[in-house]
């Protein structure tokens, strides 16, 4: 029985991966009929209510015309309701189930049985026999991920885009009809001033009519806009009321900034680690930095590679160890296990940074260290 829990409402990477490597795992079975059962308890629902379901879908699974189906379902069925009772209560935030034959030979019986808990409070009750586990509740958990609204603009310049999860897509860029700064004195200059704030205002209210476009249709998704340029210019595009109000409520913060497009998208993402610090694209960057700080610095407190990461964690000697999400599940719960024992941290690194990358190509495996130790 695999059994994966959270207290809170957000998953940390680890509890992430692994509910991914579950649901990829059930994913590769198909039933030959409908005989694959797939079973959701909400959180707080007795687990005896869907037991005694079960007992009573087994008496309708007896009509089945198909022999082979029909026996495949009641004995998958029989497992559950086997292994329900073994689980007895009901897990705080609910739980998942799946039971069925996954003999890979035809005629040949091979009944398993799964449940997981559920990381994060479920309402999801479900009871179904199909020709695949029904895995949407569990996809949509990991799948989901925090989406920022992000603007960079000057006076010439400005791009619209949003982050998902650790992916910055950009949506709209606009360019200014704004011109350069009059040199010439006189009535000329003035009225050219005239002439030029008249364009910015222009400019900026068509940035706020991308935004309004690109962020209004799913703004109840969108968990802040963050905004960055030169500092100057930013505060007089929000001093005005080019925003509209329900774009302008989702307005976390803003960073003084020196490029648009897209490398001042790149440079808000990384000015924003304060705003996004309950983002792990934030945390993951944060901690690899560090990592790469150490190792710069040849302080003694970063290493990589596997033999060197094991050897450490038998002295007590590693703080925190850096995995990329690419590694096999045995092998990060290997290094999970190894750190247990002294107290240290994992932390799974995606590939969708510039630095998780850079962990992945360097092995896959690195840790931060309590305190200087030499490789051999």
């Amino acid at each position: 029985m695999a059994v994966i829990g959270s207290d809170t409402h957000k998953l940390d990477s680890t509890t992430r991966h692994k509910i991914k490597h579950f649901v990829k795992m059930l994913e590769q079975f198909r039933g030959r009929g409908t005989e694959l059962v797939t079973v959701y308890a909400p959180a707080g629902y007795d687990l005896n209510r869907i037991i005694g379901q079960l007992q009573e879908e087994q008496g309708t699974a007896e009509n089945i015309k198909s022999k082979q189906t029909r026996t495949n379902v009641v004995d998958a069925l029989e497992r559950m309701i086997v292994h329900l009772r073994g689980v007895a209560k009901n897990p705080p935030n609910g739980l998942a189930a799946f039971s069925g034959n996954v003999a890979e030979r035809e005629g040949q019986s091979d009944i398993k049985v799964w449940s997981i808990e559920m990381p994060i409070p479920s309402t999801q009750r479900l009871y179904r026999c199909d020709k695949e586990f029904i895995l949407g509740p569990l996809k949509e958990i990991v799948e989901h991920e925090n989406t920022y609204g992000l603007v960079v603009l000057d006076r010439r310049d400005a791009m619209v885009a949003i982050l998902k999860g650790k992916t910055i897509i950009p949506l709209v860029q606009t360019h200014s009809e704004v011109p350069g700064k009059h040199k010439s004195g006189g009535q000329s200059a003035v009225r050219f001033e005239r002439l030029r704030e008249g364009a910015t205002i222009e400019h900026f209210k068509k940035i706020a009519d991308y935004m309004k476009d690109q962020f209004l249709p799913i703004i109840q998704d969108i968990n802040g806009i963050i905004i960055g340029g030169p500092g100057v210019t930013v505060n007089l595009f929000l001093q005005n009321d080019y925003i509209t109000g329900e774009v302008r409520k989702k307005i976390l913060g803003t960073k003084d900034l020196s490029y648009t497009g897209e490398f001042g998208l790149q440079e808000l993402l990384e000015k924003s680690e304060d705003i996004l610090a309950d983002q792990e694209v934030a945390e993951e960057k944060k901690l690899m930095q560090k990592f790469f700080y150490e190792l710069s610095k040849d302080t003694g407190l970063a290493a990589y590679g596997r033999d060197d990461i094991l050897k450490y964690l038998g002295y007590g000697a590693v703080e925190l160890v850096l995995l990329s999400e690419e590694l096999d599940e045995p092998v990060i719960e290997m290094f999970e296990a190894e750190a247990e024992k002294t107290g240290a941290t994992v932390k799974l690194i995606s590939v969708e940074t510039r630095e998780g990358v850079q962990l992945m190509e360097m092995g896959k495996i690195a840790a931060i260290l309590r305190y200087p130790m030499q490789a051999h």
